[in-house]
């Protein structure tokens, strides 16, 4: 997408030298009324927009606009027809054209905060959205534009809350009780969460079977998980220390599934819930308790069976934690086989520390309590090789953002490009990714190489896979040059994730930290290693392992 550098100024400009006119007028009372014989075919359109018919409410409201261009209804419905159709550039010119004819309307701001967002712009969205709250406080759209920038950002109460009031004012909108399903479930309220989605699937339009199967599994985990004890409940010790191997930069330890044999996972920021593959399964009893529905993701045909499974325990080094939901599925890696991929979820509750340079991963079970900062909480808790405290190593924090996918998002900047980018920190990855439309951009177009690579994603093999070159990727303060990254079809992330991602950053540039992960906070720490501690110098590789979800 390929909005204005700054969207802010772009209507800005537009609104100020109209504000003036447009409340005059309202004064005045020089208000256009819509031309009655235009009703019946605006409810027409809004029934199709209703209906989940995107394309018929699009034609009606051009029709509209054509015998009119200053139908303000008109517009916003046009712009609201393209937002579903993940149209995001159209939709927000129609939005911003909106504001442009009347700054005072709330329904406009709130859609051009919804299309931002989309886009993955916080800072403008959070301005839209309480420009159309001072205008109109209960403009529904913008309360819950609200409460799911509190969702992403790991306020999730007030997530619920925001939604609740969004619900309450426009009952018949889906989209809130899909998000509401969401927030539940992350708070572990499965059977509102259940509930929300069922109420979701009464009203919402009946136009992606897929859609509405992966939902019905959804559900029916949900209902399972409502009856089981309380999920990710850790025992054994406060802080373990383990190694780890990271041929391809992935690191892969060794964990027991419900008290057996050892097994090689990856540990995968990438994932939302931990993943065991088909003959794992087999292997350890782990059965399907629910299914349903195709997962969208890179290689092969796109996409996987979703097959839900329930695991009694993992132990990872002297951590232990009962009650983990997995899902099932077949893998595809042949050059570094693995038995699964240890989510996020199952180490919610614990600050994880991964150290490239010493191929060590550190587990430290948080208290409720502890307010600390991360180098703080890590060094406090750590010993050197003489058995003296360690001193606290230089590094910058990053303030992340969840996906609705689960998935851990911040901000990176790429030299060339102007604006920040919403990248997934994926320690399961062994690469960096661009999304083929970032990639498509003027500016990034001659860090575009003439080789290719072969990508290893959930759904299968992508081959031929284009290569670009990053002269600079930073994050904070921290920056690395000359950085690989594979150009890959971030559409099926995307469609999950709540707001537009631009790329992943893999092990090839995570490798050059110790990488600590306060999950509960959602923040990031970055500690740069050593010259002499870093892993193997970067170069191009021919094959690659992308995220899993």
């Amino acid at each position: 997408m390929k909005l204005p550098r700054n969207r802010s100024t772009f209507y800005r400009l537009a609104v100020r030298g109209l504000a003036a006119m447009a409340i005059c007028l309202v004064l005045a009372g020089a208000v256009a009324a819509s031309p009655i014989e235009n009703e019946k075919t605006r409810n027409k359109a809004l029934k199709a927009l209703r209906a989940g018919d995107f394309e018929k409410a699009e034609k009606i409201y051009r029709d509209l606009l054509v015998k009119d261009e200053k139908d303000l209804d008109a517009r916003l419905g046009l712009s609201h027809a393209l937002l579903k159709e993940r149209r995001l550039q159209d939709s927000f010119d129609h939005a911003a054209r909106a504001i442009a004819s009347d700054p005072l309307s709330a329904r406009a701001h709130a859609l051009l905060g919804t299309v931002v967002l989309a886009t993955g712009d916080f800072r403008l969205s959070v301005e839209e959205f309480r420009t159309a709250i001072s205008l109109h406080p209960d403009e529904a759209m913008a309360i819950a534009g609200l409460a799911m920038i509190d969702y992403y950002e790991n306020r999730t109460s007030a997530c619920i809350a925001g939604l609740g009031r969004a619900i309450s004012i426009d009952p018949d909108e889906p989209d809130y009780y899909f998000d509401l399903g969401q927030a539940a479930a992350r708070l572990k309220r499965y059977k509102q969460a259940a509930d929300a989605y069922e109420r979701f699937l009464q009203i919402a339009p009946r136009t992606d079977e897929n859609r509405r199967a992966r939902l019905l599994g959804w559900i029916d985990f949900l209902r399972y998980l409502g009856q089981q004890g309380e999920l990710y409940s850790l025992g054994g010790a406060d802080r373990s220390v383990l190694s780890f191997d990271a041929v391809d930069y992935r690191p892969i330890i060794r964990v027991r599934i419900n008290g057996g044999k050892e097994l090689r996972f990856v540990l995968d920021t990438g994932s939302g819930m931990s993943v065991l593959s088909e003959e794992t399964a087999r292997k350890v009893g782990v059965r399907a308790v629910a299914r349903g529905g195709y997962a969208l993701a890179v290689g092969g045909g796109g996409r996987f069976e979703i097959v839900y499974g329930y695991v009694n325990s993992i132990d990872v080094g002297d951590v232990h934690i009962d009650n983990v939901p997995v899902y099932i599925r077949h893998f595809y890696e042949e050059r570094e086989p693995v038995d699964g991929y240890l989510g996020i979820s199952a180490l919610g509750r614990l600050i994880t520390t991964v150290d490239y340079g010493a191929r060590r991963l550190t587990l430290i079970r948080q208290r409720n309590s502890e307010t600390a900062d991360l180098a703080t909480v890590i060094n406090r808790q750590g010993k050197n090789d003489k058995g003296a405290p360690t001193e606290a190593r230089p590094g910058v924090e990053v303030q992340m953002r969840s996906t609705s996918s689960g998935f851990l998002s911040g901000e990176v900047s790429i030299e060339g490009i102007q604006r920040p980018l919403n990248f997934i920190f994926d320690t399961g990855a062994t690469t960096t990714v661009l999304s083929e439309k970032l990639a498509a951009l003027d500016e990034v177009q001659a860090f575009i190489q003439k080789g290719r690579m072969r990508v290893v994603g959930a759904a299968g093999v992508a081959e031929n896979v284009k290569m670009a070159l990053l002269p600079k990727l930073g994050v904070g303060t921290y920056i690395r040059q000359n950085i690989d990254a594979a150009v890959l079809d971030l559409e099926p992330v995307n469609e999950t994730s709540g707001f537009q991602q631009s790329g992943i950053l893999g092990g090839n540039f995570l490798r050059y930290f110790r990488v600590v992960f306060d999950f509960q906070r959602g923040i990031v720490r970055l500690e740069p290693l050593e010259s002499n501690t870093v892993l193997n110098e970067n170069t191009p590789r021919p094959e690659a392992t992308t995220p899993r979800r």
